[in-house]
């Protein structure tokens, strides 16, 4: 058996050495890198650099060679556009207006395209899965 080779930093268990710390284990008011909020939220850097483009309300501070430094709030605002996006139906634009209209997410707003649909969905779910109850007790 070939035991790889430790990198320095880590132990000889791959763990990181204890005066370490990664991402995860930042301060809440630390600000991050691009990197390690690709890797925190789960979306590529070049989402992240996409969405700077899209929502005039997300700007990181930008150092020497562009490296981008997203304060607390930035990440509040980057999970809140994916939340919009990935969950909640929304699309760019329909994102983009329900920030400049300060509304929160779907849910703030009962009578929301996405919440209507949401609620069709489900009304044809239920009738399916009632039809497929009522064939196999045939």
């Amino acid at each position: 058996m070939t035991v790889p080779p430790v990198r320095a930093g880590e132990q000889a268990t791959g763990e990181k050495a204890s005066g370490d710390k990664a991402s995860g284990d930042k301060a809440a008011g630390a600000y991050r890198t691009i990197g390690e909020l690709a890797r925190d939220t789960g979306l590529p850097q070049h989402i992240l650099r996409y969405w700077e483009t899209r929502f005039p309300q997300l700007r990181p501070l930008q150092r020497a060679g562009n490296r981008r430094y997203y304060r607390p709030e930035d990440v509040a605002l980057v999970e809140r556009i994916a939340t919009m996006l990935n969950r909640d139906g929304y699309t760019i634009r329909g994102v983009q207006q329900a920030l400049a209209g300060g509304r929160k997410t779907a849910e703030a707003v009962p009578d929301s395209p996405a919440s209507a649909t949401g609620d069709a969905v489900r009304a044809v779910r239920d009738s399916l899965a009632a039809a497929l109850v009522a064939d196999s007790a045939r």
